[in-house]
């Protein structure tokens, strides 16, 4: 282990930084004040702060405010940021000073010095390019975060819609597998009408797509960019064409659309779009427990439950019962959604915290919200390819079911009346006989009627009054 140090020096005074480290004196006062959590900024923010340091440099670049060879050389620095070059070389912890102040100086010192790097000058020394006089030219941490975190934001959800999208269609494909399977509907957790199986499953697709929906429409509200406000929003020590040439950058660098927010106080004091956008995983995450709690209750058994479905098998599930079986998949879904929940609860006590002119609770929302988006992906994509997609249905149960199911009697009543089917449903229960077979006992169905009722589309699906229910009616009114 290389114990070897320089020393660095900050307003603070001298700090001994390790020899071969590209961070610099306030990382490493950041490091010794911070020992929390042992988790570092999540790679899409580092990625967004080495796109902000490019576009700045760029834009300063532009206009004449920073010699070539310097931007030049931010720039490649910056680029290697942006792939993920150093990453290793971001130590401070998620948990920092607020507003993200040592995450960004992090940023500073890494591109500064291996700017100088690349100009033939040593670590540390800043000969050519200094972290605050140059890498942050005309920028404070109070612009530059948040505009990391709402990009950073923007690029995580660019890897978790392509996961939905597989999700939704898995759904949509069992949808179509399953249509033709007719089932007990379930309301209260007790018996209701028929459903097919399929429409059960083509309903959770469409969950995720809405879900899908909400998240795309929320994220739109973080293009709105404050970049440029520099310390309270008033574009102290920028020029005045900083912002729009920074923010141009920005979106070509990055391949989002982005555009400067129109007052930039409001988009230093609010962060009301990281709320949006948190609540809307929380959405997400709400309905796929609620979907992983289905799963886990229609393959429930396989002899002692509902057992309608099976899941994949993935490994054995128990220490001492030989050959069980848990359906694990749904069972991570739903610990993995509460952890989202749980962290838009953070974000949102985070997002309402600020006072006056900034809201110094950031790195709380930036890594709660990002955290969020890399866990639904990472979980989804499995419970897609490793559960959904290998769901099969065991349509002899769900068959038996539907015949059980005493609220199969609500598909008798336009051919015998409500109070007859009454009637039937209560002996039902008390016979254990099924609705069908009660029914035709009493001769009150014939067999063209009985197939009718019994038919999975009419039973599923609306349909046009029957000419029995006709009938009915018509003698109805005769006899008054």
């Amino acid at each position: 282990m290389n114990t070897a140090t320089r020393k660095e020096k900050d307003s603070l005074g001298s700090v001994e930084v390790p020899a071969d480290a590209y961070y610099g004196a306030q990382t490493a006062r950041a490091v010794e004040n911070y020992p929390i959590s042992g988790m570092r900024a999540q790679a899409e923010l580092i990625r967004a702060l080495g796109m902000v340091k490019a576009a700045a440099a760029m834009a300063n670049k532009d206009l004449g405010l920073l010699e070539p060879h310097r931007a030049d050389a931010i720039v490649r620095a910056a680029q290697e940021v942006i792939d993920g070059r150093w990453n290793h070389a971001f130590v401070v912890d998620v948990f920092q000073a607020g507003a993200g102040v040592s995450l960004h100086m992090n940023t500073n010192e890494v591109i500064a010095n291996r700017s100088n790097e690349l100009l033939g000058a040593e670590l540390g020394s800043y000969q050519h390019i200094h972290p605050n006089d140059h890498v942050n030219y005309g920028q404070s941490t109070n612009d530059v975060f948040p505009t990391a975190m709402r990009l950073a934001t923007l690029l995580a959800l660019e890897n978790l819609y392509p996961v939905l999208d597989g999700l939704a269609g898995s759904f949509a494909a069992k949808a179509k597998e399953f249509d033709g399977i007719l089932k007990s509907g379930r309301t209260h957790m007790q018996d209701a009408v028929p459903i097919r199986l399929g429409q059960e499953f083509a309903a959770y697709g469409v969950a995720v797509r809405k879900a899908q929906e909400a998240i795309r429409r929320a994220s739109d509200s973080l293009r709105e960019l404050g970049l440029g406000g520099s310390a309270v929003g008033t574009g102290i020590n920028t020029h005045p064409d900083y912002r729009e040439k920074a923010i141009a950058h920005l979106a070509r660098i990055s391949g989002q659309r982005l555009t400067p927010a129109a007052d930039m106080r409001w988009a230093m004091q609010s962060n009301a779009c990281m709320a949006e956008v948190s609540g809307s995983l929380r959405a997400l995450a709400l309905e796929i427990i609620r979907i992983s709690n289905d799963l886990r209750l229609l393959s429930s058994g396989p002899n002692t439950g509902l057992a309608e479905i099976s899941l994949p098998s993935l490994q054995p599930g128990s220490s001492i019962m030989p050959a069980k079986i848990n359906p694990v998949m749904p069972e991570l879904a739903a610990m993995v959604s509460f952890q989202v929940v749980g962290n838009d609860a953070a974000t949102a006590l985070a997002v309402q915290a600020g006072q006056l002119e900034l809201n110094v609770m950031m790195p709380a929302m930036a890594h709660n919200t990002l955290q969020s988006i890399a866990i639904l992906t990472n979980m989804l994509r499995q419970l897609d390819c490793r559960c959904v997609a290998g769901i099969t249905a065991n349509a002899k149960r769900c068959e038996f079911y539907a015949q059980s199911t005493v609220s199969l009697a609500t598909a008798l009543n336009p051919y015998i009346g409500y109070a007859k089917a009454a009637e039937i449903v209560k002996e039902s229960v008390a016979s254990g006989r099924s609705i069908i077979e009660i029914a035709r006992e009493k001769k009150l169905l014939s067999e063209a009627e009985i197939a009718q009722i019994l038919d999975p589309r009419r039973m599923t699906e609306p349909q046009p009054p029957l000419e029995a229910t006709r009938q009915r009616d018509t003698v109805a009114r005769t006899k008054a």
